[in-house]
């Protein structure tokens, strides 16, 4: 009998909400708190940076020590050099259709990716979370593609900007280079060397964690997803991560009060990547072993994916701990931080409420998760 059948007083779904406001919260926090150092790949830089480390929210830095921000493409997706085809330029993305009067901001090296961000800001991927929830919220809990793809488009487009980003990454630049170019938008995802990437699965925790509170069986919750990702990351390496993620996020909300979710962790370990869990964090003397030795801190999604686990595995009862772990890391820890902190706190069932308090936009986040909790 499953929880839900034996609950009739409801004990259970206020559990299961209480698991998914947490997870929710947490993925901004992550995101927030990794923010500054989004992008250090030697820890050390963090440690000088911020006295020993970062140990709470703060703001982009002016410097950034290894930003190869003025490298990348402001045209498409990818780097700069790949701009022109048969010698015809591709029209500017970066400040003409997004990121409308942060163009100069581009060419200047060791320029911050989140240049001019306060402490708890958050980064452009979360802000596209937020669309998404959005989107379900006015669509009465249903997913709609295209209402997606209209109110991400508008959202993207917008004069002056809606978030205080600098930077969008490649898949964004990408997308909208297809459109200008005249795709539909349901064909404008684009495929560059970094899509299968841990961003890919930043707004999936929203949506997956969302359609499973309408009781909807795992394989539904995965055909809506998978139709979500492959509108900006259309990638089959990254759809057999990203179905195992949102098969954990299932077992994870819905698993019942007294149960270990330790298993549940080891289980998507062994079927998205072979890799047995437990034996990796009891070898590995210091997280650097794992995250930044065995892996790399980059945003490809078949190390950050690994990394992602073992830090949840770890740090399975401490949502502070683990995002404080992940964030001083370095590599792309924004992402794996709103990633790590969903799967953290549907465990444990506690976000850093603090942390989530000092966001910048604690108060309409707060609303937007209420609203998507009580749709149904």
């Amino acid at each position: 009998m499953t929880p839900l059948a034996s609950d009739p007083n409801g004990a259970f779904r206020v559990l299961q909400r209480q698991r998914a406001r947490a997870a929710l919260a947490s993925l901004f926090v992550g995101d927030a708190l990794a923010m500054p150092v989004h992008w250090y790949y030697h820890p050390g830089d963090i440690e000088r940076a911020f006295g020993g480390g970062i140990r709470k929210l703060e703001a982009a830095p002016i410097f950034h020590p290894t930003s190869i921000m003025s490298l990348h493409s402001t045209r498409q997706g990818g780097r700069s050099g790949r701009g022109e085809q048969g010698g015809v330029k591709n029209p500017e993305i970066v400040g003409e259709v997004i990121l409308k009067g942060r163009r100069h901001l581009w060419d200047q090296p060791n320029r911050h990716y989140h240049h001019g961000m306060q402490a708890g800001d958050n980064t452009l991927n979360a802000h596209c979370a937020r669309v998404l929830m959005r989107s379900l919220i006015a669509h009465d809990g249903c997913y709609d593609p295209d209402h997606f793809l209209a109110a991400y488009i508008e959202f993207m487009t917008a004069a002056p900007p809606r978030h205080n980003d600098t930077y969008a990454e490649s898949w964004h630049r990408g997308f909208f280079a297809n459109l200008v170019a005249g795709k539909p938008p349901r064909q404008c995802g684009a495929v560059t060397h970094d899509t299968p990437s841990m961003g890919g699965l930043v707004p999936l925790g929203p949506l997956a964690i969302h359609q499973f509170l309408q009781e909807q069986d795992g394989p539904q919750v995965w055909a809506t997803c998978r139709t979500h990702l492959f509108l900006t990351h259309p990638d089959e390496t990254l759809a057999r991560i990203a179905a195992g993620y949102v098969a954990l996020l299932g077992d994870l909300l819905n698993r019942p009060p007294d149960e270990d979710p330790k298993p549940l962790l080891q289980s998507a370990a062994r079927k998205t990547l072979d890799l047995d869990l437990e034996s990796l964090a009891r070898r590995a003397r210091v997280d650097c072993d794992v995250v930044g030795g065995r892996y790399s801190t980059a945003c490809y999604i078949t190390d950050s994916w690994p990394s992602v686990l073992y830090l949840a595995y770890k740090y399975l009862d401490d949502p502070k701990t683990a995002l404080l772990a992940n964030t001083n890391l370095g590599g792309d820890n924004v992402h794996r931080g709103a990633v790590l902190g969903v799967i953290v706190s549907l465990a444990c069932g506690k976000s850093v409420e603090e942390w989530f308090e000092q966001l910048l936009e604690s108060e309409a986040i707060t609303a937007e998760i209420a609203a998507l909790l009580a749709v149904r």
